[in-house]
C-alpha cells in the first residue's frame, strides 16, 4: 500500500514495515519506466546480498520480502560485486503503542523500619463481631489492667442428689493408707556424753630384777714388816683363858694401789642372750618434733629407704635427708604420711617401722597418686622410713609441676602412766645392707 511518506511492505512471515518511496523504487516495489509484464520492476537481488554482508544487520522492517522468500525471486544469478554502502534512510514514524506487558515478579521484602513511638491510648471502642481466628501472633507487650466486668446473674439451683446409704454397721470404715511422706530433716547433733567414772586402781607391779654384783676392788699393797719382838718367856704352864675383848674400831681404808699394766686383748666372745627389760626411766620431756621433705630424683633405689633430700621443715634435725630415715627423739604418739606421684609404671610402696611394714600402697593405674597417713606409737630411738618394693614397681616421680613428699610429726609424748611396756633400748647406727620387704 502506498502511503504519504512510504510504501507498506508485508513480508512472507506476516510482518509488515514501511519503506520510503525512493527505497521502494530502487527495490522495484513501485512502478517505473522499466516495468515488466507483471506491472513491477525486477527486484534487485544485490540489495539482499548487501544486507547479508552488512557489518550491522538491519532490523526486520528493513529486509524486503524477496530477500526472505527465495522461491519468489526465481533462479539465483551469480553473485555480483559488492556495491557501495547506501545512505542511511529517513527515520520512520513512531509505531503505535504496544500492549501492556505482564506484571513483573514481586520485589524483595524491605528491611523493617525503626519502631515508632508508642501512641496515646485511644478511647475504648465498642465490642465488634467476632472474626475468624487468625494465625497465632508473637507475644505482645503486657497491656494495662482492664475495668472489672459486670457480675453475671446467679444460676438456678441444681437438683437434689440422691440420699446416702448407711453401712451395715455403724463402725467407721478406715480409708486406704496414704503414701509414705518424705523423710524429715536430720536432727541436731546430740550433746556429748558425760565423762565415765575412773577405773579401779591397778595392782602393784612386780619388783624389778636385782642388779648385778659389783666388781671387786683391787687388793692393796702389802705393808712393811714390823720390828721383831723380845722374848724373855720360859716354858711354863699354860695360863687360864682370858676374857674375850671387845670389838675394835674399823680401820681406815688403805690407799689405792697403782694400776697394773694393760693386758693383751683377748678374743671376742660369743654374743650373750638378751637380758630382761629394765625398770622404765623418768618421764619423757616435753619436746616438739616434726619434718617434711620432698623427692629430688625420680625412680629411687628399691630395697632401701627412699631419701627425700629437699628439706621443707626439719627444725630439730630428727630426719636424716642422706638416708631418708626418721629417728624418734622421745616415746610418744606420732603421725606419718606420704604422697607419691606415679609416672608411666605402677608403684608398690610401704611405710616401715623398725624393719617391719606398717602400711602398703599399690597403684595399678598409670598417672596416679599413692598416699597414706597413719597414727602409731613409737619409742625413743625407733626408725621410720619409706621404701619401694623392686625396680618393676618403682614408678615414683617428681618434676617441676609434680612433687612426692614424706612428712611426720610428734602428736604428743607419753605420760608417766603410759611408759610401762615400752622399749627404751638405744638404737645402733642404721645398717647399709639391702632390706627385705617386711611383714605387715
Amino acid at each position: 500500500m502506498r502511503g504519504i511518506v512510504g510504501v507498506l511492505v508485508c513480508l512472507s512471515f506476516g510482518q509488515c514495515a514501511t519503506i520510503p518511496e525512493f527505497r521502494a523504487t530502487e527495490l522495484g516495489l513501485l512502478p517505473t519506466d522499466n516495468m515488466t509484464q507483471g506491472g513491477f520492476a525486477e527486484p534487485d537481488l544485490s540489495y539482499c546480498q548487501m544486507i547479508l554482508e552488512a557489518p550491522v544487520p538491519p532490523t526486520a522492517d528493513q529486509v524486503p520480502w524477496f530477500c526472505i522468500c527465495s522461491a519468489c525471486s526465481g533462479n539465483q544469478g551469480q553473485k555480483g560485486d559488492r556495491g557501495d554502502r547506501g545512505l542511511p534512510g529517513v527515520p520512520g514514524s513512531p509505531g503505535p503503542r504496544g500492549l501492556t506487558g505482564l506484571p513483573g515478579r514481586p520485589g524483595f521484602t524491605g528491611r523493617p523500619g525503626i519502631k515508632g513511638e508508642k501512641g496515646d491510648a485511644g478511647d475504648k471502642g465498642d465490642i465488634g463481631p467476632q472474626g475468624a481466628s487468625g494465625p497465632k501472633g508473637d507475644r505482645g507487650f503486657k497491656g494495662e489492667k482492664g475495668d472489672r466486668g459486670v457480675d453475671g446473674p446467679v444460676g438456678d439451683q441444681g437438683p437434689k442428689g440422691e440420699d446416702g446409704q448407711c453401712p451395715e454397721t455403724c463402725e467407721p470404715v478406715p480409708g486406704p493408707s496414704g503414701e509414705p511422706g518424705l523423710p524429715g530433716p536430720a536432727g541436731a547433733r546430740g550433746l556429748p556424753g558425760l565423762n565415765g567414772e575412773p577405773g579401779p586402781k591397778g595392782m602393784k607391779g612386780d619388783p624389778g630384777v636385782v642388779g648385778e654384783r659389783g666388781v671387786p676392788g683391787v687388793p692393796g699393797e702389802k705393808g712393811d714388816q714390823g720390828p721383831q719382838g723380845l722374848c724373855n718367856c720360859k716354858d711354863g704352864a699354860p695360863g687360864a683363858q682370858g676374857q674375850t675383848g671387845g670389838k675394835g674400831e674399823k680401820g681406815d681404808i688403805g690407799p689405792t694401789g697403782p694400776q697394773g699394766p694393760t693386758g693383751a686383748t683377748g678374743p671376742k666372745g660369743d654374743q650373750g642372750d638378751m637380758g630382761m627389760t629394765g625398770i622404765p626411766g623418768p618421764c619423757s620431756p616435753t619436746v616438739q618434733s616434726a619434718f617434711s621433705a620432698a623427692l629430688l630424683a625420680s625412680y629411687p633405689s628399691p630395697s632401701r629407704p627412699v631419701p627425700f633430700k629437699r628439706i621443707i621443715y626439719n627444725l630439730n634435725q630428727n630426719y636424716n635427708p642422706d638416708n631418708g630415715v626418721y629417728t624418734a627423739p622421745v616415746n610418744g604418739t606420732y603421725v606419718f604420711s606420704y604422697h607419691l606421684q606415679v609416672s608411666t609404671r605402677m608403684v608398690k610402696a610401704g611405710l616401715f617401722h623398725n624393719f617391719e611394714a606398717v602400711v602398703r600402697t599399690t597403684t595399678p593405674v598409670e598417672m596416679n597418686t599413692a598416699s597414706q597417713q597413719v597414727v602409731m606409737s613409737v619409742s625413743q630411738g625407733d626408725w621410720v622410713w619409706l621404701q619401694v618394693k623392686d625396680t618393676t614397681t618403682n614408678g615414683v616421680f617428681t618434676g617441676s609441676e609434680a612433687s612426692s613428699t614424706f612428712s611426720g610429726f610428734l602428736l604428743y609424748p607419753d605420760k608417766c602412766d603410759d611408759m610401762f611396756g615400752r622399749d627404751f633400748s638405744a638404737r645402733a647406727e642404721f645398717p647399709n645392707d639391702d632390706l627385705s620387704w617386711g611383714i605387715p
